[in-house]
């Protein structure tokens, strides 16, 4: 009996309907650390492109001219204004350098900058007026950020152009003042943030350069529901050192795509923060991030830290990082333990890593500007499950750089599995975790 050539053809669209619906359930039961279903929210990663039903407020056609010397911050704040009384659009930056202080967008507008597009900051801190803000784990009065957005539901900031916050005035300034007064905390020295986002949700950052920001590269602050994709995040280390010019913050944060993104920072690549202090936990400004996906990410030169847990953080959980690479940078996955703060860092995964580094995990005491505020006691903290899966490195200095200091913070639940690396030193104090487990871990010597 031969069989129809109509029936083989419904059989194989059948066969692929099923493996495709088998494929998008696969992708949609994919878990959290903790074992929560990755929502299918994160399988989707399209950069949106300002379209033909949304007006656009170009703002060569609004008289502000290119020009790196010329501040034009009040006429661009205008088109921003008149977008959102005419019920929002899109202010496309065109091709040329574009100078301004601090812009504050509004509800219904977003940003695109077009390819040869650079919107650059001012080196007069006088063009960021004093806002009450989020900076270092404390609501205060402080100098916004270069783009600021807050309050808003679904902004968007796109385009192949770039964000270059200036900030080589900034940077001298602070190590000048260093020199003068070694105690100087970040904040003592005035400058501002290249982009912040707070209270926000339903936000897609994509396709941008943020680059040479005078302090933090990118804030977030009690957002949810962002996306983070194909961004180029840059601060050099030579021949100008930047200053704490972190790539991405996170802040009380939760529901974080991070795909695709290039972070070149001298200082931590994406940081999760939330709160110091001896109380922090009893502060309602503060919280935890958690529910964070980090993919395909390049971390190339990072000089601290890849993904760090602190020097802010009481709570952070349900962080997944896969699929990364590392190429040059001094740790892939830090954990900085607070004496004076109660933190709970808990279901971190980091798998399919590969690259190169100094350090694959550190956990260590971080007493920077130490604070009991008059407390006795010092508030214990905690790491739990933290798993290194399906790792491959090369020239570590040191493959785990950890030590015991239970009177302080407890590690437990370590969990690795199918890694393997080539370090200066393979040796480390097992001892500090309760409930290791190793599964297929080779560590041999840098030859």
């Amino acid at each position: 009996m031969r069989t129809s050539p109509i029936f083989l053809l419904l059989l194989l669209l059948c066969l692929a309907g099923r493996l495709d619906a088998q494929s998008k359930q696969s992708a949609t039961t994919a878990r959290f650390p903790d074992g929560t279903p990755i929502s299918p929210w994160f399988q989707e990663d399209k950069v949106p492109v300002p379209g033909s039903e949304e007006r656009l407020y170009n703002l060569r056609e609004y008289g502000i001219i290119s020009s790196p010397t010329l501040t034009q911050t009040a006429l661009i704040q205008q088109v921003i204004d008149e977008a959102a009384r005419q019920g929002g659009g899109t202010i496309v930056v065109p091709e040329g350098i574009y100078k301004s202080g601090a812009l504050f967008f509004r509800q219904g507008t977003h940003l695109h900058l077009v390819r040869g597009a650079v919107l650059l900051g001012s080196e007069d801190i006088m063009d960021f007026p004093l806002v009450q803000t989020r900076i270092e784990g404390e609501v205060c009065k402080y100098f916004p950020a270069l783009i600021n957005v807050e309050h808003l539901n679904g902004f968007t900031l796109s385009g192949e152009g770039t964000i270059d916050g200036n900030g080589s005035h900034y940077w001298k300034a602070f190590r000048l003042r260093r020199q003068w007064n070694p105690q100087c905390t970040n904040k003592d020295e005035m400058r501002p943030r290249l982009l912040y986002v707070a209270h926000s949700r339903n936000v897609t950052i994509s396709g941008v350069s943020l680059q040479n920001s005078p302090f933090w590269t990118s804030h977030y602050y009690r957002c949810d529901s962002v996306k983070l994709l194909d961004l180029r995040i840059f601060s050099p280390n030579e021949p100008i050192r930047s200053a704490s010019a972190d790539g991405i913050d996170l802040d009380v944060c939760s529901h974080f795509l991070i795909k695709r993104c290039r972070i070149t920072t001298n200082d931590d690549g994406i940081c999760f923060k939330g709160g110091k202090g001896p109380y922090a936990d009893q502060d309602s400004t503060n919280g935890g991030n958690h529910h964070i996906l980090i993919d395909e990410c390049l971390f190339d030169h990072t000089t601290a830290s890849c993904i760090t847990c602190g020097s802010e953080a009481i709570h952070v959980s349900n962080i997944l990082i896969r699929n990364c690479r590392i190429d040059g940078g001094r740790t892939a996955l830090m954990l900085k333990m607070r004496p004076d703060t109660p933190q709970r860092y808990e279901h971190i995964r980091v798998e399919g890593l590969t690259g190169e580094c100094e350090i694959l995990c550190k956990v260590f005491k971080w007493t920077q500007f130490f604070d009991l505020k008059g407390r006795k006691d010092i508030p214990k903290s905690y790491a739990d499950h933290i798993t290194l899966k399906d790792i491959q490195l090369k020239g570590l200095r040191t493959f785990i750089d950890l030590s015991k200091n239970e009177e302080e913070y407890i590690l437990s639940n370590f969990h690795l599995e199918n890694i393997d690396v080539k370090a200066d030193k393979v040796d480390w104090d097992q001892s500090a975790i309760r409930g290791l487990k190793m599964k297929k871990v080779k560590a041999e010597y840098n030859e």
